[in-house]
């Protein structure tokens, strides 16, 4: 009997008992490891993550390319186990090409396979797949995700401590950690990062660099984000792709407002959600708060009229950047150009960033505008695989509009 093939974001039902998961990649060398994660995503301790150095906690255990995790022994309180395969950071010029192949068994059943989409963005670890409760049983579902950040940002995001749970044999060391001399001389953004978020350090610098090539370079703005909370973007909060998304922007704002607080509305209906994101709270943050957000239709123009209100009710001096992600075409479109019309003339920029599964056309239209009315709006379109675009390409397709506006 031929196994059962898993598309992108698609899952299946798991007995209550071992499932062996199985990682191919091919001619590329890989490293696999797993995650237990309790209910508000994030692991209970270090030792929650298993690895070459550390190959059995909980029920979950690792040798070589396989993961075995013994449904029954795992407690109650790991909600969510992670499969991950990585590439040896050791090895220059190492990324993933192909996809690597990942496949479960659960005794002399049929199986599962998954291939995810081949990569071509620099990607060094995919997140292959979740083993989660649900309904008093397990589910696995494909996940598929691919990113430039490495095993360590991805761990931390997390909540592993990756210094120490990943200090294996010398022949995959960490990356050594910026000494306190080195931090002191950079920018307070960067010390800030530092000391409440080391996994979006190199993300804070990256985009430090970018800024730094901009008409923006040394000013500041309060950043704010809109998400899409309409139904066809339920995979990719799942996948953790909004969750990346939102990392790289907090990474971003404090390069322009160090306070390490990220204003977030959920689009969703009429009524959006306002809450925020911190530095001292981002991992796992997003899926915290959008799990209180009924799915709407992504009205746009509501959830700019509740950042218009913020700001000014706010009473910052400083421009307003509004970073909003948008998963497909604006369901009023005549009131959305109203909008942007009407906030031409206050110190508030909007940039519409893409990537979901709808039509972007209307955004993508934007950016050809020659109206002077719409001078503060730029669109970036951010692919299917946001977390795989490299931060340089990413940041500078964040940057490009707003650096130029800066500049008038």
């Amino acid at each position: 009997m031929e196994a059962l093939t898993l598309g992108k974001g698609e899952n299946a039902v798991l007995e209550a008992r071992a499932v062996v998961l199985r990682v191919a990649a091919g001619e590329t060398p890989v490293d696999v490891s797993a995650l237990l994660l309790g209910a508000n995503g994030k692991v209970r301790s270090d030792d929650d993550l298993v690895f070459y150095n550390h190959a059995t906690q909980s029920g979950v255990s690792l040798a070589g390319d396989t993961v075995t995790a013994d449904l029954p022994r795992i407690p109650a309180e790991v909600r969510t186990v992670v499969i991950v395969a990585s590439v040896d950071a050791t090895r220059p010029g190492a990324v993933f090409t192909t996809a690597p192949v990942l496949t479960a068994g659960q005794g002399d059943g049929a199986g599962l396979a998954f291939t995810p989409p081949d990569f071509e963005a620099g990607e060094t670890v995919v997140v292959l797949a979740e083993i989660y409760r649900r309904d008093g049983g397990w589910k696995v579902r494909a996940v598929g995700q691919g990113y430039a950040s490495g095993l360590a940002g991805l761990a931390t995001d997390y909540g592993v401590d990756v210094e120490p749970a990943l200090s294996g044999p010398p022949a995959r060391p960490p990356a050594p950690r910026t000494s306190p001399a080195a931090v002191s001389a950079e920018r307070p953004s960067v010390a800030k990062v530092e000391a409440q978020a080391p996994g979006l350090l190199e993300a804070t610098r990256q985009a430090g660099h970018a800024l730094a090539r901009t008409e923006a370079a040394g000013r500041r703005a309060a950043v704010y984000v809109v998400l899409d909370h309409d139904w066809s973007m339920r995979e990719l909060y799942e996948s953790f792709t909004v969750q990346a998304f939102i990392e790289r922007v907090l990474a971003l704002s404090v390069n322009l407002d160090d306070d390490g607080i990220v204003p977030v509305v959920f689009s969703s209906g009429n009524d959006p959600v306002m809450d925020e994101v911190r530095l001292d709270n981002y991992r796992g943050r997003i899926g915290e708060l959008h799990a209180g957000v009924p799915w709407g239709w992504g009205n746009v123009s509501a959830a700019m009229k509740s950042v218009l209100n913020h700001y000014q009710e706010s009473g910052a001096v400083d421009p307003a950047f509004v970073v909003t992600q948008v998963g497909g075409e604006p369901w009023d479109k005549s009131e959305f150009r109203s909008l942007l019309q009407t906030t031409a003339s206050l110190d508030v920029f909007w940039l519409f960033v893409g990537f979901g599964y709808g039509r972007l056309a209307f955004f993508k239209n934007l950016n050809a505008s020659t109206s002077p009315r719409l001078t503060n709006v730029a669109f970036y379109e951010a692919g299917r695989n946001p977390g795989a675009v490299p931060d340089e390409t990413f940041y500078a397709g964040l940057l490009d509009g707003f650096g130029a506006w800066m500049s008038r």
